[in-house]
């Protein structure tokens, strides 16, 4: 063998990846442009900190993570969260040194703390208690009188400042700006004065509030659901997730002498980030309401009564084998399933549709999409937030799915994705797009017709995801899908990220919660219903006259369905009606799994004994199966949760392409301005209603015009103005000009004090109306 063939036998040189440093003479290889201090922590050393967090850019605030670095010139302090990791670099974190500095921080830290810790609700788990033990100097020489100031203010509904505890970490005053997008809490004064505060007559009214006081490393913000309620060593607590919405945020469920106390965010890197919003975090309180459905109820002498679980089993048993035998399996319709965990989904999904038989069973509620949206290529959060280009088409993110826009506003805000948004009216991320697009009802296929002319060379450059759900729920859903198939067919390796809003909506989808073959959506089963064509009517969880868009349609099925069944947490409007109503085990009292819109499968913990005598919805369906004489092969969780998973595994991305159906809008006529009706975080909801802290957040019905349409109308802010529909009825509620909107369309939100559901009609494509002063 020559010179030369031994030579080209010679592997190539692999390039290194890492950089090598040593930790206190501790040889470790961190990751190129890592600071100093995640090095540290990944080489098993704890350096302290206070206005550090990962999740956001580093300011050197607090200067507590002092360390020395050896430098050409000798040992060199650094502060050790704005300093990169170089190639040989030596670092130290226990020399004296640094020991008197990081001593030094903290006595003058504490040179104006009030020390309350005893009834402080940091007490027990303040990163400034336990590093004054671990790194502070046992005693402090201030021995002047500490400041004081007015204790505590309230700078939101739900957020309490206690401003002699702050340190001025920059912690949540940077969460407020950087990750919300809302900054509405600065820095006030100057020197010693220097404090966080709100904008004058400007509360920090944000949606994601609750975050602060979870990331403030003292007790300078605290949340008012939760002040004073328990200390951190009674409380016990479990992974789970939220089921506030459908984008599966990872939660720490705490509780102490079996109640729920508290809800706080688990950083997890593919979905939260460990961020919840307010709605989800301060949620604990629903489970705990005394309005909670306790016991069973059946109809006696006219009004619903409490009785025995065998006596309703029995009574709901005979409503389901009378409705068959008048007229077939058919008869019988079950309307709901999004509450419910995948378990639940999949036993009640078994019982409707193999032990009773019936095809008429949704889990949409007339506000999501069919149900070959789910079957398309799927991206999960984290390649929405990487791809070249995301096409927003759907729902405003910040008021539908919270976390979710907050992940996608950081993509966009650090240009790593080019957004491109389709909607209806601005959303809370329009100030964020590349391009935004506004598209009245039924026009957004040709919206995405010229996009695909306007932004070709863009739409090329790499992978394009979508996010496709609902915008408006005043027009057809066909709408929406034929722009999503138009937008399909012009770019290539389409990739979809669900916007549907309900807890477990695709969970429920997976676990058959849909129409069979022949069978009815929830628009059809409530009409068939209000034309005598159901003799039993389920509703799992769900309650129509609420969150149904078209609410006559809602109260007419309801009023002429034969008898109706109802399973939930709590007695509703729609539930109020019924013949029997069970009690189901709530959030936090069962365990199981959900599905977020990712097809993520996540868990769901029991941390407190249900209430009463409630029932987990698996349990409830296997009780009644038995009665019905059917087997549902499910005897216990785990037999529910492995049908489910198996459920899953036989499903698979759809290779057909959607059709268009080429729908068009009507014309307006004499109508003249186009309903847009979308959801807000806070509605009227029973899980809003149920929560005290929160029950008072929702604005309460209002329409928001452009101003030029307003002043058409001569009305100003707060103006009552009468909406009158092609069908006759009206609605009467205030008026506000937002060039949000634009002109021709009027928008309102759903579900609130003041039901616009009242006047869409849900088998219209849209929904025009008239706006005249009332």
């Amino acid at each position: 063998m020559s010179d030369t063939d031994t030579e080209a036998t010679v592997p190539a040189p692999v390039p290194k990846t890492t950089v090598s440093i040593t930790v206190d003479g501790k040889p470790h290889e961190a990751n190129p442009g890592q600071l100093v201090i995640d090095a540290c922590e990944d080489a098993g050393v704890f350096v302290p900190r206070f206005c550090h967090h990962p999740r956001m850019a580093p300011v050197g605030m607090c200067r507590q993570c002092l360390v020395e670095v050896q430098g050409p010139r000798g040992p060199m302090m650094v502060v050790s969260c704005m300093t990169v990791v170089s190639a040989d670099q030596a670092v130290l974190t226990d020399t004296p040194t640094v020991k008197k500095a990081q001593e030094g921080v903290l006595e003058f830290l504490l040179a104006n703390h009030p020390l309350d810790c005893p009834v402080c609700d940091k007490g027990g788990e303040c990163p400034l208690q336990d590093q004054a033990f671990s790194h502070g100097p046992g005693e402090s020489r201030y021995v002047e009188a500490k400041r004081n100031y007015e204790k505590p203010i309230p700078i939101s509904d739900l957020v309490f400042l206690d401003r002699e505890r702050c340190i001025l970490c920059d912690r949540c005053t940077r969460f407020a700006k950087e990750v919300a997008g809302d900054p509405l809490i600065h820095f006030t004064s100057r020197g010693n004065d220097t404090q966080v505060q709100t904008f004058p007559g400007d509360p920090f009214s944000s949606y994601f509030s609750g975050n602060t006081v979870q990331i403030c490393p003292v007790g300078a913000l605290t949340a008012k659901p939760y002040r004073f309620k328990a200390r951190p060593w009674d409380l016990d607590q479990t992974r789970s997730t939220c089921t506030t919405c459908a984008v599966g945020c990872q939660t720490v469920v705490q509780s102490s002498r079996d109640e729920l106390l508290r809800y706080q965010g688990h950083d997890d890197d593919d979905v939260n980030w460990g961020w919840l919003c307010d709605k989800g975090r301060f949620g604990f309180e629903s489970p705990n309401s005394d309005q909670r459905l306790t016991d069973p109820l059946v109809v006696a002498h006219g009004s619903l009564s409490t009785t025995t679980w065998n006596a309703a089993l029995d009574a709901a048993t005979k409503l389901i084998k009378k409705a068959i035998a008048d007229g077939g399996p058919t008869k019988l319709a079950v309307i709901g399933g999004a509450r419910l965990a995948n378990e639940d989904a999949t036993a009640w999904a078994r019982l409707a549709k193999r032990v009773i038989g019936t095809p008429h069973v949704d889990a949409q509620l007339g506000d999501g999409l069919p149900v070959e949206l789910l079957g398309l290529p799927r991206a999960s959060i984290t390649e929405a937030c990487s791809a070249s280009t995301l096409v927003l088409l759907g729902p405003d993110l910040k008021e539908e799915l919270p976390v979710l826009y907050l992940r996608i506003r950081d993509a966009a805000e650090k240009r790593t994705i080019r957004l491109i948004e389709i909607s209806p009216t601005q959303t809370g991320l329009s100030k964020y797009a590349y391009t935004s697009i506004r598209s009245a009802p039924g026009e957004q296929a040709g919206a995405v017709r010229q996009l695909l002319i306007d932004e070709a060379e863009q739409l090329a450059k790499g992978q394009v995801v979508v996010v496709a759900g609902r915008s408006n729920l005043a027009e057809s859903p066909t709408f929406t899908m034929d722009a999503l198939a138009t937008l399909q067919a012009g770019v290539t390796g389409l990739k979809v990220l669900p916007a549907l809003r309900r807890g477990n909506i695709v969970g429920a989808i997976q676990a058959g919660l849909t129409p069979g073959d022949g069978g009815r959506d929830t628009a059809g089963i409530l009409r068939d219903a209000a034309a005598g064509h159901i003799g039993c009517l389920v509703l799992l969880g769900a309650d129509p006259l609420s969150d149904f868009p078209d609410y006559e349609l809602a109260r007419q099925g309801l009023a002429g369905a034969g008898s109706i069944i109802a399973i939930d947490t709590f007695l509703t409007s729609s539930s109020a009606m019924a013949t029997v109503v069970l009690p189901a085990a709530g959030y936090g009292e069962r365990a199981g799994s959900t599905t977020n819109i990712e097809g993520r499968v996540l868990p769901l913990t029991q941390k407190v004994n249900p209430k009463g005598v409630s029932r987990p919805d698996w349990m409830i369906a296997r009780d009644l199966s038995d009665r019905l004489g059917g087997d549902l092969g499910i005897e216990s969780l785990d037999d529910a949760h492995d049908l489910y998973m198996a459920l899953v595994a036989a499903l698979a991305p759809s290779s057909m392409p959607l059709s268009n159906s080429s729908s068009l809008p009507p014309t307006r006529g004499g109508y003249d301005l186009r309903l847009v009706v979308g959801h807000n975080l806070y509605d009227e909801g029973v899980a809003l209603r149920t929560s005290p802290s929160l029950s008072e957040l929702s604005r309460g019905a209002h329409a928001r015009l452009h101003p030029i349409d307003a002043g058409r109308l001569g009305a100003i802010n707060g103006t009552r103005v009468r909406i009158t529909a092609r069908s006759g009825r009206t609605l009467t509620i205030p008026v506000f000009a937002d060039d949000a909107v634009p002109q021709g369309l009027v928008a309102v939100a759903a579900n609130q004090r003041d039901q616009i559901s009242d006047l869409i009609d849900i088998h219209a494509v849209t929904n025009d109306v008239k706006v005249d002063l009332a």
